[in-house]
């Protein structure tokens, strides 16, 4: 008796909703809708395939090399490292009008920022403009927290000590004389990283933060001096920081450096020659990486990417196929309604 009153209690309400007798609706799937429904999603992949390998085949990319292992390549003096402040010149022209607004990227190959190890070699409360972590970097920046004085590093960890830091300047060649292409650094790193994850210390002027710190291993000038010609972009939100502190998910890759939407090359870069002044800082023959420099225009759908496009084909022609499969198993091994 007892047992049947405990069972009792625990029994749900009699009601619709927990008893589970709620109307439902189940979709009887035949082969009158399943065929047309596989033609009908191959087909409208299959179109929006089309457009997007159209689409992508019409954007403008130029890469260039200029990594200098080949001796007669006009970067090949800049590889020795002994030599400081190598500037080399990449000549290159451009038979049509590059289309505008241009995009200015470097690139590196065989460049994993993927690994785990480097990529959290960083002190995210450091980089917020916590300065308490100045004089105290956290332990995950090792090997790069302290020098050899036992000084701390700031920006500590890999990923801000290798900051690509070779720099460019681009001329076009008009009647023989070079003239200065403009080139806009602002606003080419993400929005969340500025304004929200990356942050300096409110310490004016910002020289002081960093007092009793050093600048990291490899760089050639601290945080707080990065653009001489924009005190506000300096130190942790600097725009080229701040774009190299996102890593790339691949080995080959490619970074946004400037753009080039000003003055007389707001509508694209006219056909002719030019001359790519290459400031050479960054080596890369160590690890056997390679460097280049892409300009490239964008579309609705972003950058050059065709496998995008090719995809959308692939699963549209997959769809049709299998959609002609079924319609000849049915047509072949119709069964009656009542099987």
């Amino acid at each position: 008796m007892v047992k049947q009153e405990k069972a009792s209690a625990n029994r749900p309400d009699n009601t619709a909703f927990t008893q589970q007798r709620l109307p439902a609706w189940q979709p009887m799937l035949s082969a009158g809708i399943v065929i047309p429904g596989f033609v009908l999603i191959g087909l409208a992949f299959i179109g929006i395939g089309v457009a997007l390998f159209v689409t992508s085949r019409g954007i403008q990319v130029l890469e260039i090399d200029y990594t200098g292992v080949e001796q007669n390549s006009p970067c090949f003096p800049c590889t020795d490292q002994n030599r400081k402040n190598c500037v080399c010149d990449v000549n290159f022209s451009i038979d049509t009008l590059f289309q505008g607004p241009v995009f200015f990227y470097y690139g590196l190959s065989n460049y994993f920022q993927n690994y785990r190890k480097y990529g959290v070699s960083k002190d995210d409360y450091q980089l917020s403009g916590d300065l308490s972590y100045f004089k105290a970097p956290s332990s995950t920046c090792s090997p790069y927290e302290y020098d050899k004085n036992n000084k701390p590093i700031v920006p500590c960890g890999s990923v801000a000590n290798s900051m690509f830091n070779d720099t460019f300047k681009l001329f076009q060649i008009v009647n023989g004389a070079k003239k200065q292409v403009s080139l806009d650094g602002k606003g080419i790193a993400w929005w969340t990283d500025y304004n929200i994850k990356y942050r300096n210390p409110s310490v004016t002027p910002l020289k002081n933060a960093f007092n009793g710190t050093v600048k990291p291993l490899f760089w050639s000038k601290p945080a707080y001096e990065l653009d001489l010609s924009d005190p506000a972009n300096n130190g942790f939100i600097n725009q080229d920081f701040l774009v190299w502190m996102r890593r790339a998910a691949l080995p080959n890759f490619r970074k946004l450096y400037r753009r080039i939407t000003d003055g007389d090359y707001a509508q694209g870069l006219p056909a002719g020659n030019y001359t790519l002044e290459v400031s050479y800082n960054y080596p890369v023959l160590s690890f056997g990486g390679r460097k280049k420099v892409v300009f490239s225009n964008v579309s609705w759908m972003g950058g050059k990417n065709e496998f995008l496009g090719i995809a959308y084909l692939v699963i549209g022609s997959m769809c049709v196929f299998m959609s002609i499969v079924m319609l000849i198993v049915y047509a072949k091994f119709k069964f009656p309604e009542e099987d």
